[in-house]
């Protein structure tokens, strides 16, 4: 199995881990307010049957993406894991060319996030704006990730899914790894519905890949029925070679152990064929981010 989604980090590096708590998306997070370090990563995925995993970034303050770059590959050189990195870096720069070179020198690179998630509650809002996946700006910067062969890790709330798809289209060649299956928050019928809808927009985009982690994260705990529903919807319009496992820990750690988590994943694919299975588990990781390269 790939964990196409965990991060490590050592507290002093973190600005949302020092000083005062401030509000986060998953709730409060005081057992996590600590270094979480490659070994303790290994101790808990392992014996889920883990052989690989995608670190995905952790925001570390804006100027210092590529010393985050160095410490996750140099955790990666003494212990094997992680074997891909998706970086930070800033696609609103005039020219992000520059930053996508310092990171290049790290082999290991294969991708990069910037969070572009916007909502009306404060709580679970990240980006300066709603509508940041139409500014051209950002736009030119995404379809400069081709000319390195990196993805870009894509994460909206469903409001934002019809600029998503519209990023998505204006990048042909890039591919798009949605996170957390599209963050569905509102479980009434009607934020089901909207959510449903632009994850039909964004799965019509062929570029586009999503990812089944984070899913506790607004319910606050592992919930294998919920957790069921999303990855049967998504597998429904995606289809298991455009979807892919990651757990998000230490996040997840919160609320459950990489042991259920994975059970609870597991069950959720297990009307799948053997094959499609391996797709999600391993075989769509692999492609997405290069690691068979």
């Amino acid at each position: 199995m790939i964990d196409a989604h965990f991060h490590i980090w050592r507290q002093a590096d973190l600005p949302w881990l020092v000083g005062p708590m401030q509000p986060r998306i998953f709730g409060p997070y005081e057992p996590i307010r600590r270094d979480y370090g490659i070994e303790e990563y290994l101790a808990d995925c392992r014996p889920a049957g883990v052989t690989g995993a995608v670190y995905v970034q952790a925001n570390w303050a804006p100027a210092r993406a590529l010393d985050e770059v160095r410490f996750v590959a140099d955790a990666g050189r003494s212990s094997g894991f992680p074997i891909a990195i998706v970086a930070y870096a800033d696609m609103l720069a005039e020219d992000v060319r520059p930053q996508l070179d310092a990171l290049a020198a790290e082999p290991t690179v294969c991708g990069v996030r910037m969070q572009l998630h916007w909502h009306d509650n404060p709580l679970y809002r990240f980006a300066s704006a709603p509508d940041l996946a139409l500014n051209p700006t950002l736009q030119r910067n995404v379809a400069r990730l081709a000319d390195y062969g990196w993805s870009f890790d894509l994460q909206v709330f469903a409001g934002q899914m019809a600029g998503a798809a519209a990023l998505a289209e204006a990048c042909p060649g890039v591919t798009f790894v949605l996170q957390h299956a599209g963050m569905l928050e509102d479980l009434s019928p009607a934020g089901i519905e909207a959510w449903r809808h632009g994850m039909d927009m964004l799965a019509r985009r062929p570029n586009v890949v999503s990812k089944l982690s984070g899913l506790g994260t607004f319910l606050r705990r592992n919930d294998a029925a919920h957790i069921g529903f999303v990855a049967r919807e998504t597998l429904g319009l995606f289809g298991p070679q455009r979807c892919l496992f990651g757990s998000n820990f230490p996040i997840e750690k919160l609320w459950t152990t990489y042991a259920d988590l994975a059970a609870a994943h597991r069950a959720a694919i297990d009307h799948l064929t053997p094959a499609d299975r391996a797709l999600v588990l391993e075989g769509t990781a692999r492609a997405v981010y290069h690691l068979n390269d």
